[in-house]
């Protein structure tokens, strides 16, 4: 078994006080900047079976070039699971990740770190290094998480920390706020998984974050009540602030119907109301659902067709947003 070696360990320190022009020419020179121009996988749809995914066909709509997967997970034995990891997926490893974008015809990604590693972003920061400049990442981290490390991390391409309320290894809730005065002055976002329920539990905390917000899988309103649940209307004050995004993402984790249709009335209303704020997500290797009950990963990408109709909108969603939350250069 090899040793788990995070690539920016041989970079040389860096203990400036931090800034958001340092950070931006340190991940420029790394082939990560706004300026980094790199050959980006084909989008070109093909019929492929790929782990972790049922069925083989691509998706029924034309892709426009530098479409974003923007939530994505990887897992791999060799890096260590945290103690308190109760979400312990099979590996799902960073070509199988590759084969899924042959299949959609999806050009760049953004790897969200499981709570499965808590704050080891070792798998992450590794993976970041081999998918190069058409890769983003989403750390979890704590709030002692040196200046010097926060630099590295941006070299490296990530843009955000996730807290997953639903699944709090290695964090605390508390630690929110204080951890998002730090990731403004990078251009950082937070990013918070949870039940309506959760997220409407710390609300108060939610809204007054310093840095913007980006609220996985559509926020999960439980079905039926969708829209009539009491945290939608905390969702649309939200999207009225214009510092939060929702990812189309998960549809199966609140859905009730095998079509999910139940979502269509959720999608119509954020759709209506910020369509320059949300993103699509895959969320392979659906970490949530059993081996034998794997999403179809086409099927899921054709919900955006029929929530999003227009080739403009779907633009929007997949290539526009993608690159201003994550700093992805121009498509």
């Amino acid at each position: 078994m090899r040793s788990a070696v995070p690539f920016f360990s041989h970079l040389p320190p860096m203990d400036a006080p931090i800034g958001r022009r340092r950070l931006l020419l340190l991940g420029s020179s790394l082939g990560l900047g706004a300026c980094a121009s790199a050959p980006m996988p084909s989008p070109h749809p093909e019929a492929l079976q790929v782990a972790h995914s049922a069925g083989q066909e691509v998706p029924g709509f034309d892709l426009p070039a530098g479409a974003c997967d923007c939530h994505h997970h990887l897992y791999d034995r060799r890096y260590p699971a945290h103690p308190s990891a109760t979400l312990l997926p099979a590996d799902a490893s960073l070509a199988d990740y590759q084969r899924l974008q042959r299949r959609l015809g999806l050009q760049r990604q953004v790897i969200v770190q499981p709570s499965t590693y808590g704050t080891d972003n070792r798998l992450l920061l590794d993976s970041l290094h081999q998918a190069g400049p058409s890769a983003r990442g989403v750390a979890v981290l704590d709030l002692d998480t040196p200046d010097a490390e926060l630099q590295r991390l941006h070299a490296a391409g990530v843009r955000g920390v996730r807290f997953n309320l639903s699944f709090l290894v290695g964090v605390r809730a508390e630690i929110m706020a204080p951890l998002a005065r730090r990731l403004a002055p990078l251009g950082w976002h937070l990013q918070v998984n949870g039940s309506a329920d959760l997220l409407l539990q710390h609300q108060a905390v939610l809204g007054q974050l310093a840095c913007p917000m980006v609220v996985d899988h559509m926020g999960q309103l439980p079905q039926p009540a969708g829209i009539r649940h009491p945290a939608f209307a905390l969702y649309r004050r939200w999207l009225d602030s214009g510092r939060v995004w929702f990812k189309l993402s998960g549809p199966y984790i609140t859905s009730r119907r095998a079509d999910f249709s139940d979502l269509d009335e959720l999608a119509a209303a954020l759709l209506a109301q910020a369509p320059e704020r949300l993103v699509w997500g895959s969320d392979w290797p659906h970490p949530t659902l059993k081996a034998d009950e794997k999403a179809d990963d086409a099927h899921l990408l054709d919900l955006l067709a029929r929530w999003a109709p227009a080739a403009a909108l779907r633009r929007r969603i997949l290539v526009d947003n993608p690159a201003r939350l994550y700093d992805f250069p121009s498509a």
